[in-house]
Parts: C-alpha cells; sequence; structure tokens
C-alpha cells in the first residue's frame, strides 16, 4: 500500500494554471499533488556571447526552492554558491527543453526558463521539465503572433515524471515519502511522440533487474500521457 493509497499506476492530481504572472511572454503554475512549480519563459533578443552571428537560437534553464518549499527553512542560493544538486537540475531542465527545439527557426536569441519551486513533495525536477516545457511553448506563441519568426520552433512536446520501486513494488509519481524510501528510483524526460530524451535511474541500497526497468518505463510512458494531455488543456 502507498502512503499516498494511490494505486501503482496512479499519478498524483495534475493541474496547470497559465498566465500566472504579467511581464513574462510564458508562464504557468504547475501542481503535481503537492509539489507546486512557478515556471515563466523570458525571451531575450540576445543570444549569448559563444553564440553571436550563428543563426541559432538557445533555450537555458534556472531552478531554484524557495526557502520554505520544505518542512524546514533552507537558506536562498546565490546564483554562485549554488549547489550541485540546483546546478545538476537546472542543466537537465535546459537539456529537456532544447531536445525539442528547432535552434534556426528560434532565430537568434535566448529564452530564459526560470523554475521556482514553491512548496516541494517529491518530484520537482520532473514538474520543472513538464511546466517549463508549458512555458517556453507560450513564449514562442508570442514570438509567432507577433511575427517575429515565421515557423514554429516547438518540434513537440516534453514532460518528466519520476517512477521507483517503493516497498518492492513499481510504483509511478512518487511523492516524498516514497521517494525517500524507495530503493529505486528514476527521473524519465519523454517527449509527445514517446521518444526518449533522458533517464536518470539510480538504485540505493538494493538493486533492480532489467524485466524492472521495463516496467518503470512502461509507467513513465503512462505519466508522460497525463501530463501531456495536461500541458494541450492548460495551452487550448
Amino acid at each position: 500500500m502507498r502512503p499516498s493509497g494511490r494505486q501503482t499506476d496512479e499519478m498524483r492530481p495534475v493541474a496547470i494554471e497559465t498566465g500566472i504572472t504579467r511581464h513574462a511572454e510564458g508562464s504557468c503554475l504547475i501542481k503535481c499533488g503537492d509539489t507546486h512549480v512557478l515556471c515563466t519563459a523570458s525571451i531575450d533578443e540576445r543570444v549569448p556571447p559563444w553564440m553571436k552571428n550563428s543563426g541559432l537560437g538557445w533555450v537555458t534553464a534556472e531552478y531554484g526552492m524557495l526557502p520554505r518549499a520544505t518542512h524546514t527553512r533552507s537558506r536562498r542560493e546565490a546564483k554562485n554558491g549554488q549547489s550541485g544538486r540546483t546546478q545538476e537540475i537546472q542543466r537537465l531542465i535546459g537539456r529537456s527543453l532544447r531536445a525539442c527545439v528547432d535552434r534556426p527557426a528560434l532565430g537568434e536569441r535566448q529564452i530564459v526558463v526560470d523554475c521556482d519551486v514553491i512548496q516541494a513533495d517529491g518530484g520537482t525536477r520532473c514538474a520543472s521539465i513538464t511546466g517549463g516545457w508549458l512555458a517556453l511553448r507560450l513564449a514562442v506563441k508570442s514570438l509567432l503572433k507577433a511575427g517575429l519568426v515565421t515557423s514554429d520552433p516547438i518540434t513537440d512536446h516534453v514532460a518528466a515524471v519520476s517512477c521507483g520501486i517503493y516497498a518492492g513494488q513499481p510504483v509511478l509519481d512518487l511523492d516524498y515519502p516514497e521517494d525517500s524510501e524507495a530503493g529505486v528510483d528514476g527521473n524519465f524526460v519523454m517527449t509527445g511522440s514517446g521518444k526518449l530524451i533522458e533517464v536518470q535511474m539510480s538504485a540505493e541500497g538494493s538493486t533492480f533487474a532489467r524485466h524492472e526497468m521495463s516496467t518503470l518505463l512502461d509507467l513513465a510512458e503512462k505519466g508522460s500521457e497525463t501530463l501531456i494531455a495536461a500541458q494541450k488543456s492548460a495551452s487550448s
């Protein structure tokens, strides 16, 4: 039995609200159960110096957890003092989002996606990728509407979900009580067409068999379909 009472293949409730902030070209608040993440996408007509005159666009991400997003208050991280975990997560978000972007079609501009965790209950990086994609989608819509790009640079949906083995059972969408006790956990980043962008899996005090990994992948596909349906509903 899962602590939440959910079935092994049952997601937490997913809700996405768009247009959360006034100034960002794209924004949404994504709620995956008790994990809530504010995602914004900001268009910058400049690219990083090393990309000047390349004709290519760039998408990058920043991630942060607000001081009281967890049970105890954490200190704010200065950009030059970010933890290794924070840096790893924001690189993952950036890689995941760039996988669905036609960079020549975006033109020589940058879109920065900020993901700020308001409340954490497991799966914050996955919620950030899923919500970050929608914020990016909305920002690109503004470019298309303004005629600043002539073809849509977004090639597919991107969503991410966690899966793991908890109490000997493969389960979908781990919350914090499960994540902290799981013998195996993984994060799966997938496209709307069912392709994989990245898989992060590890065992903690346990091991896992190949057939168990296949089961977790099947669960991730089901979860990704749910998340992409939520993205489509929120952006329609």
